[in-house]
């Protein structure tokens, strides 16, 4: 054979044999990362090859799949009553990717995750059917919350004290999760990012903000947890006008300084009096404090399992002594979202016990076998039995006596703390109206927590007593009542 040639035929088979090494290690090692690589467009376009599995409410899908006609995807996300379950739905697009609900349990909705799999499927690698999730929310109660909602800017979340079921979760303004559900919806898409995104703000979830006063339950709990506080009526000695420990900076009261006056925790609580639990946080210290806070779940992700992120917060940096009396009435850096505040009542309703919150009861298979069992959450006692009691005495004065009146329900135990939170440089801006109750008639039970962020109401009118007061009303009649 001539010399070239065969020069020529050897390097022709080291590349052939290149060739075969790299494919056999692209198969062999690099196979798997590339089919599970984010870029890989087959796996999108398999995700929506066959109808989703479901998200249920109240044994009724709130979701469903719809054909294409196209020729990429085959089905396209669908959701029934999108806007009144987008905060637990989330999305599921073919362009954008999912949230929440949708994006926890993608792998299971789409039929790739491993557990799905028959022995079949496995060794014809055939994408197994999708399962479904049940979740704990109950329909009556989420549908209260969102019509009283309307005309609102807020959010609102219910819990079942002793289960841990979280009942509902609703923002206003909501969205319609099919307008991006398919592979051309941009336009849809742009319109719900503008604002900031407004429109897609999971408010009850992930957008901790200053609680106000309805975080003195977490105040007066540290304090009858440290014995600071043994008789809810007797008298503090805690004057008003009050100023600030460390400052010259008086601290009013919405009630006034006559009424706030070395009064009870009791008149406190239904007065709202800053100086009482302004003064009891800094007697307490930043430290005791912030464990109380954190045993309720402040500081922590909590997963629902749509993770709360960013957490609730109390502050860790050390305070002076002024800012940690600010705290005691939530404000300065506390941060709270509507489902911290439930889980707050939640814990006091529940003799102290704070069951971890929970919105998926079950995830199964298509055949209904159950893959995974939220049924039986873990529990901490967070306070003691006796000073859960004393707050909810309390509390209940706030709802017969004081600014809880309008969450009264017809037959009911009911107690509730309400809350005016200021906000922006010099108060700019609105403030914030929270209210956080709890109710229980005939065995059943619910803590519940809403916080209006604007309204038509005038500055002066606003509270959480006028506005988030009758909401929390509407969701605990829904269950009490059903």
């Amino acid at each position: 054979m001539n010399k070239t040639i065969r020069r020529a035929s050897v390097f022709c088979l080291l590349l052939v044999l290149a060739l075969l090494v790299r494919v056999t290690w692209v198969q062999a090692y690099q196979g798997q990362a590339l089919a599970d690589d984010k870029h890989n467009r087959r796996n999108l376009i398999g995700q929506y090859e066959n109808p989703l599995g479901n998200i249920i409410v109240g044994g009724e899908a709130i979701t469903g799949s719809t054909k294409t006609g196209g020729k990429d995807f085959g089905y396209k996300r669908t959701y029934v009553d999108g806007p009144l379950y987008a905060p637990i739905t989330g999305f599921s697009s073919q362009a954008f990717g999912t949230s929440m609900l949708e994006g926890v349990y993608k792998n299971i909705l789409n039929g790739s995750d491993s557990r799905l799999k028959t022995m079949m499927d496995m060794l014809t690698n055939k994408r197994a059917s999708p399962g479904n999730v049940l979740t704990t929310i109950d329909k009556n109660v989420q549908k209260a919350a969102y019509d009283a909602l309307q005309g609102k800017q807020g959010a609102a979340v219910a819990i079942d004290p002793a289960t841990g079921e979280i009942l509902a979760v609703v923002n206003n303004p909501s969205f319609d999760p099919g307008r991006i559900a398919g592979a051309n919806d941009t336009a849809a898409w742009e319109e719900l990012s503008a604002d900031n995104g407004k429109a897609m703000e999971n408010v009850a979830l992930r957008k901790p903000q200053a609680p106000g006063s309805t975080f003195k339950l977490v105040t007066l709990a540290a304090a009858i947890e440290n014995g600071l506080v043994t008789n809810l009526d007797q008298q503090t000695g805690i004057p008003d006008p009050y100023t600030i420990p460390g400052t010259r900076t008086a601290l009013p009261s919405e009630a006034g300084s006559a009424a706030c006056n070395n009064v009870s925790v009791r008149t406190a609580l239904r007065l709202s009096c800053n100086n009482v639990f302004a003064e009891l946080a800094s007697k307490l210290g930043q430290d005791k404090m912030r464990a109380t806070a954190e045993k309720l779940g402040f500081n922590a992700q909590i997963d629902t399992p749509v993770r709360t992120n960013p957490p609730s917060k109390y502050p860790s940096k050390k305070m002076s002594i002024d800012q940690v009396a600010q705290t005691g009435i939530g404000q300065f850096d506390v941060q709270a979202t509507p489902l911290q505040m439930a889980m707050v009542t939640a814990a006091i309703e529940n003799g102290g016990k704070l069951v971890a919150p929970h919105m998926v009861s079950e995830v199964t298979d298509s055949g209904g076998d159950v893959l995974e069992s939220f049924k039986d959450p873990k529990s901490q006692q967070v306070m003691s039995a006796k000073t859960a009691s004393m707050i909810q005495d309390a509390m209940r004065t706030v709802a017969t006596e004081g600014g809880g009146k309008p969450a009264q329900v017809a037959g009911a135990e009911v107690g509730g703390k309400t809350g005016t939170a200021q906000r922006g440089v010099n108060n700019s801006l609105n403030p914030l109206a929270w209210f956080t109750s709890y109710g229980k008639l005939n065995g059943k039970q619910i803590a519940v927590a809403v916080v209006i962020e604007n309204s038509d109401t005038d500055r002066s009118e606003i509270g959480g007593g006028k506005l988030a007061a009758p909401i929390a009303q509407k969701m605990m009649e829904a269950w009490l009542k059903k």
